[in-house]
């Protein structure tokens, strides 16, 4: 399918390639080409249960760390939404789980560009529920989450930044959403201290919907506890923009 899309100064008509057909409890390999020099690959799992006018399917975004920057595009299919999907989970959600080249990071402004059209292109080709769009990442997919959420927070229904850093001056923008922060104690690579800073901002500035939860004794990898939470799964799904 091919639409016009504007993302900040960027226009383009996208077009979409893939290593395999998607199809209902599979995760495949695309590539979303939006320029000679824009493109995004990512791994799609489409939900089991078919979608209709009636019930769309919500759509999470994954954000990996900078470990799975290196190697092919199954390396993202290491940790959380797209792992679990690999092992072949029954997840209710539509999962886009792009991979960010090493060279850069998520939270820089091209790739921030690139997220927005991958948003874009997955709610106007697939019956996404766009009151149920949710965002999450770990380590520098917590990075990106923190900045996509603040620069767009009116795309999501909630974010789940995990072992990542904001800018506390974007608080204001944020209050308004859910958002569930995790964090290891631990974190000799994104001190605990960035999550405690982005939580204490929110709440001064009137943010009353934002959870944290603190990991004692664990180190940077708090993603498996976090995403091993049931009680996330039940939240997620109860928040609807």
């Amino acid at each position: 399918m091919a639409f016009g899309l504007i993302v900040g100064t960027l226009v383009a008509v996208p077009s979409l390639t893939w290593s395999a057909e998607p199809a209902p409890g599979k995760q495949v390999e695309q590539t979303l080409n939006i320029a000679d020099d824009q493109s995004i690959a990512y791994l799609l799992y489409l939900p089991k249960t078919a979608a209709s006018a009636t019930n769309a399917w919500p759509l999470m975004l994954f954000l990996h760390g900078r470990g799975e920057s290196y190697g092919p595009l199954s390396l993202v299919g290491k940790w959380g939404p797209p792992r679990m999907a690999e092992r072949g989970d029954d997840l209710p959600f539509l999962i886009a789980s792009p991979q960010c080249p090493g060279k850069e990071s998520w939270a820089q402004p091209r790739q921030q560009k690139l997220l927005a059209a991958l948003l874009d292109h997955l709610i106007q080709t697939y019956p996404v529920a766009t009151n149920k769009v949710y965002l999450t990442g770990l380590s520098m997919g917590g990075y990106g989450s923190w900045r996509l959420a603040a620069d767009h927070p009116e795309r999501f229904a909630a974010v789940v930044p995990i072992c990542g850093a904001g800018k506390p001056e974007d608080a204001g923008r944020l209050k308004q959403l859910p958002i569930w922060v995790f964090h290891g104690t631990e974190d000799k690579a994104v001190p605990f201290a960035r999550s405690v800073e982005m939580v204490d901002a929110i709440r001064a500035a009137g943010g009353t919907r934002i959870k944290f939860t603190t990991l004692e004794h664990v180190g940077h990898n708090s993603w498996e506890a976090a995403y091993a939470t049931p009680e996330l799964w039940t939240w997620l799904s109860r928040q609807s923009r």
